[in-house]
Order: structure tokens, then C-alpha cells, then sequence
């Protein structure tokens, strides 16, 4: 992160630039309190920029809603949108992207799309635990 920042410090500053500058409202419902391995907070930002760049080009939503914990079995982070969805057939090379960061650092992705209602993008990172 830039400057020694945490990835929750790094995460409320680039959510609060996008929603200024896009007028599309962001509820927090949750950063992490903790500390996380640097590869594992780019892989995060990489995915938040690329899902909500597709917020932005494609779902008209009116409200972003974003939660990332930590906890003892891995990371999660979960981005709602209110916008307008898409079929299921109409994965693009956004959702490849943000499924490659979430790979890349050990994690899984999936996007879940309701055609008129919204998407949901949730990943998780499972920490490896001493002695598995």
C-alpha cells in the first residue's frame, strides 16, 4: 500500500475518491482491524478497482455496498451492487481479472448476478495454518 498504509486505510481512500467522483454511494460495512500480507492487500485492491470499474461502466447501481474481514481462517470480502445485473453469459474479461488477482494471491472468487436486481462479487483467502 502506498506510504505504509493498511489495506483498510488504502480501501476507505479509494472508495471514498470513486464515489465522489463517480456519485454512486459506497456503505462500509466492514474493513479489517488487522494486518494483512502485502501480496494478499494488492491482490484485494486489484479486484475492488476492477469490480468497481464494473460498477461504474455497466450496472447503473445507485449504491455499492463493500465489506472485507479477517479473521482466523483467511480473508473475505464481499461488493454488492444495486444496479441492473447481467445474464449469466455476459462474463467478460473484468470478472477474468478480478477471478486471476483472487487466484494469484490463493484465494477464490465468484460473482453472482441477478438480471435487474444487482451482482455480488465475494472472495475468499484462506490462511495456511502452521503444521497442515
Amino acid at each position: 500500500m502506498r506510504g505504509g498504509q493498511s489495506l483498510a486505510e488504502a480501501l476507505e481512500s479509494c472508495l471514498a475518491e470513486w464515489s465522489q467522483r463517480t456519485g454512486i454511494t459506497v456503505e462500509t460495512w466492514a474493513l479489517p482491524a488487522t494486518d494483512v500480507p502485502a501480496h494478499v492487500s494488492s491482490g484485494v485492491m486489484t479486484t475492488m478497482r476492477e469490480a468497481l470499474s464494473n460498477v461504474e461502466l455497466h450496472s447503473r447501481a445507485r449504491t455499492v455496498s463493500i465489506a472485507v474481514t479477517v479473521g482466523r481462517g483467511g480473508l473475505r470480502m464481499t461488493i454488492s451492487d444495486d444496479g441492473r445485473g447481467f445474464p449469466a453469459s455476459g462474463v467478460g474479461r473484468g470478472i477474468a481479472r478480478m477471478r486471476a488477482a483472487f487466484a494469484e494471491i490463493g484465494g477464490s472468487l465468484s460473482v453472482n448476478s441477478v438480471h435487474g436486481e444487482g451482482t455480488t462479487v465475494t472472495g475468499a483467502v484462506p490462511w495456511r495454518v502452521r503444521g497442515e
